[in-house]
């Protein structure tokens, strides 16, 4: 149920024909992981916390660094050496007046991701190496959850929408292990990105618009240009292949 401040916050999204009140309402009854609170991350967390959604969760272990503050906008100078769990709650509250924002200050592993990801409607990957990636992605289609992922490298980025059965997962797109490497990345780059992902979300929670369900984005910031790609399931992939 919508209060009047609901309605008077909310009210441009509300003329939106596609969500309208029923739509706001939904948006206001989910919950929504977010692994990472970094260049992706942070406008991710921004963007659904002021659309409304009813509880965000923010799982990132780090503490803020100078080197973050080109592309982490929940941040600022005065949060250097602070967790960012702790940072982006108090980014999220004033943006919000809202207590719907939990975090945690932990890093995801295979011992405690199931506990972490129970119970919530998208869990939207905006981490920064593969191996974690792996985690999440098992956890998602092992709780039946969709994952929304994104991913950066300079001026480059993709985003893609997995739904457990009927998409392809992340282990079903890389073969072989991926070297973890340090990813340069200009601050542009995960904005756009990370409003794709919020974008998928939203429509994913609505019922609303055609998701990225076996389809891939990939976005060259110097171009300009956006390409999309079909993504089909690997059948034999260990993780989804018996869906």
């Amino acid at each position: 149920m919508l209060t009047t401040d609901d309605r008077e916050r909310f009210q441009r999204q509300i003329a939106i024909q596609e969500i309208g009140v029923k739509g706001q309402c939904r948006l206001k009854q989910a919950r929504v992981l977010i692994a990472g609170a970094g260049g992706l991350g942070s406008p991710v967390a921004i963007y659904l916390a002021v659309a409304g959604v009813g509880e965000l969760c923010i799982v990132d272990h780090d503490t803020v660094a100078l080197s973050n503050l080109n592309r982490q906008i929940l941040y600022g100078v005065e949060d250097i050496g602070m967790r960012k769990a702790d940072a982006a709650r108090q980014t999220l509250k004033r943006l919000t007046s809202s207590d719907a924002v939990k975090t945690v200050a932990a890093t995801l592993t295979a011992a405690n991701i199931e506990k972490i990801a129970a119970g919530f409607d998208v869990i939207v990957d905006a981490l920064d190496n593969l191996s974690t990636r792996y985690v999440l992605n098992q956890a998602a289609i092992s709780q039946g959850v969709p994952l929304i992922h994104g991913a950066v490298d300079g001026f480059e980025g993709r985003a893609m929408t997995i739904l457990p059965g009927q998409s392809a997962c992340l282990h079903c797109m890389h073969q072989g292990r991926i070297p973890e490497k340090s990813v340069p990345v200009i601050g542009v780059t995960p904005a756009v990105i990370a409003g794709i992902q919020a974008t998928e979300t939203i429509k994913y929670l609505t019922g609303i618009g055609e998701l990225l369900n076996g389809r891939m984005v990939f976005y060259d910031g110097l171009a300009l240009t956006f390409e999309e790609f079909q993504v089909k399931r690997n059948p034999d992939c260990p993780v989804c292949g018996h869906l």
